[in-house]
């Protein structure tokens, strides 16, 4: 029990510009009441006043009829008032809501001084500095690594082959331009028959 009426109450976040508000609105619908309630009576004035000259009472149906115009000016007079508490509670909400991005406007302001206050413009340089270096320092291990030959270097093979190239200058022999002609029959029998002849007289200085 003690805890219960000990426990402390939340603080209220209706806003003194909410009250305004709540009051604003309420005096409306009052006078919105009001102006329908003189409306209906109105319409029940204007129907008794025809009555009233139906049967031939015409100064009661005139008097009527001026009261009833009376009655019409306060229900201008009324719209009037409707019209300015309605806009006077446009006028407050859209300041309110002016009034919230004010706040996120300062609240993102104070915390890009405190961010700039942390890191100057010479850290940022600094720290795009060394960010490069190290992207340069590691594209040079990765070409390395992967055998990449940079452009200096495509440049030297090209020139110690273009040197090679002058000092081996030898000339080889041209190919023949017309076809070489076909042996003959004959021609392919004939170290065959000189074999066989030459034979017997390899096997007599065997003997």
């Amino acid at each position: 029990m003690g805890n219960v009426f000990g426990r402390k109450s939340r603080p209220s976040r209706v806003t003194e510009q909410d009250k305004a508000i709540l009051q604003l609105k309420q005096q409306r619908d009052k006078l919105k009441q009001y102006q329908k309630r003189i409306t209906l009576q109105l319409e029940k004035e204007r129907r008794l006043a025809k009555q009233l000259l139906q049967d031939g009472k015409k100064e009661k149906a005139l008097l009527l009829l001026k009261k009833k115009r009376y009655q019409d000016q306060l229900l201008e007079k009324t719209e009037n008032q409707i019209s300015n508490l309605e806009r006077m509670v446009q006028d407050i909400e859209f300041m309110q809501i002016e009034m919230k991005v004010i706040e996120g406007l300062k609240v993102g302001n104070d915390c890009l001084k405190s961010m700039h206050e942390i890191m100057s413009i010479e850290d940022v340089e600094r720290i795009l500095d060394e960010t490069q270096e190290s992207t340069d320092y590691q594209r040079q291990i990765d070409e390395m690594l992967a055998g990449v030959l940079t452009q200096e270097d495509e440049d030297a093979v090209l020139a110690e082959l273009e040197a090679i190239t002058q000092e081996e200058d030898v000339a080889l022999p041209e190919v023949p331009s017309e076809p070489i002609p076909e042996v003959s029959e004959a021609a392919k029998a004939e170290p065959e028959r000189r074999e066989a002849k030459n034979k017997p007289d390899i096997e007599l200085l065997a003997a």
